[in-house]
């Protein structure tokens, strides 16, 4: 695992752009948490309940907004990890950032943190936040990715999609997705 890690630090070591966050933003973080099987990396996701006022039935990385200033955004994304999925922080070996993504609806400013962990984690899903998690195959993501036509409360919009089965990723998760496997691409190539 250590030179499985080092290699995916290298992979994330361009720096990240740093984002300015303005008043009116809320800023939040996630945990990409990432584990390698058979040889091929994998992202673990949540898939949020349907009867939730914000975002149902979406697909996201394990997150949220920092609870207080003094907290690091990277203990943030790690605290949030804990809440939603049971994936404890000393189970996780952080690896870097990938760039901020703003929301356009929400006024967030996600900080996204990547993690390797082991393989074979038994998931404690929130109750009043997730209803499944879920283990996707980075190759698997890659090929799924589409622009693809989405509606949101009667508007129609082109978006980068990422299709997996049934799953669709799409908003900032995508955006998120997107740059990691830019980032990872050379590795996933050799694989």
């Amino acid at each position: 695992m250590r030179a499985r890690a080092d290699e995916l630090r290298r992979a994330l070591a361009a720096a990240a752009p740093p984002a300015r966050v303005e008043p009116h933003e809320t800023e939040a973080a996630v945990l990409v948490p990432l584990y390698e099987q058979d040889g091929e990396l994998h992202a673990v996701f949540t898939k949020r309940r349907e009867d939730l006022r914000r975002h149902p039935g979406e697909i996201s990385f394990p997150g949220g907004r920092r609870d207080h200033e003094r907290e690091g955004l990277h203990a943030t994304a790690l605290r949030e990890a804990e809440e939603e999925i049971g994936l404890a922080p000393e189970q996780v070996q952080l690896l870097g950032a990938l760039a901020p993504v703003r929301t356009f609806v929400t006024g967030y400013v996600i900080f996204p943190y990547v993690g390797l962990i082991e393989p074979g984690n038994e998931w404690t899903p929130s109750p009043g936040e997730v209803d499944v998690v879920l283990e996707l195959a980075l190759r698997d993501l890659a090929a799924g990715f589409g622009v693809r036509p989405l509606t949101r409360r009667g508007i129609t919009f082109p978006a980068d999609t990422y299709v997996v089965g049934d799953h669709l990723i799409w908003g900032a998760t995508a955006r998120i997705l997107g740059d990691l496997l830019a980032r990872l691409a050379p590795l996933l190539a050799r694989a």
